[in-house]
């Protein structure tokens, strides 16, 4: 399942939520100021960003310039305490799927990194489901993707 690091009060948060439930695509929403958001979840954002902490901390957050800290001089241990304690310094919305991770909302680039999930809706939801003809999610064959 996809996961969405998110903020209540973040617009393309909201954007995201909407692409993905217009597309019927499932996923979990993370409310990141809230205890929902564990170390686990950092952990797993960490692990799959491309370019550690650059991916998904704002250096440009006021905790961040306030307190001047080094991301690279900080244990992993340290680095998800921090971010557990400042969540206003994580980028969002962050998306996680199995592989890897996409921050912030843009439709395309959404589009390019989920296929895998956007085909697994369209083949798994079909005419020969018992509940096809009553059900809001079902997805048309003219939306399935290509």
């Amino acid at each position: 399942m996809i996961k969405i690091l998110i903020s209540p009060s973040c617009a393309s948060c909201r954007k995201v939520k909407k692409w993905f439930e217009n597309n019927h695509i499932p996923f979990e929403a993370v409310n990141i100021f809230s205890p929902a958001l564990t170390a686990e979840d950092i952990k797993e954002a960490i692990t799959k960003s491309e370019n550690g902490t650059d991916d998904i901390i704002s250096r440009r957050s006021k905790v961040f310039q306030e307190r001047g800290l080094d991301f690279d001089e900080m244990t992993v241990s340290e680095l998800i305490a921090f971010v557990l304690e400042n969540p206003s310094v994580l980028k969002r919305p962050i998306i996680i799927d199995d592989h890897r991770l996409q921050v912030g909302y843009n439709a395309e680039e959404i589009r390019t990194f989920i296929p895998h999930a956007r085909r697994l809706a369209a083949t798994t939801c079909n005419q020969e489901c018992p509940k096809w003809a009553s059900c809001d999610n079902r997805i048309e064959l003219k939306d399935a993707p290509n």
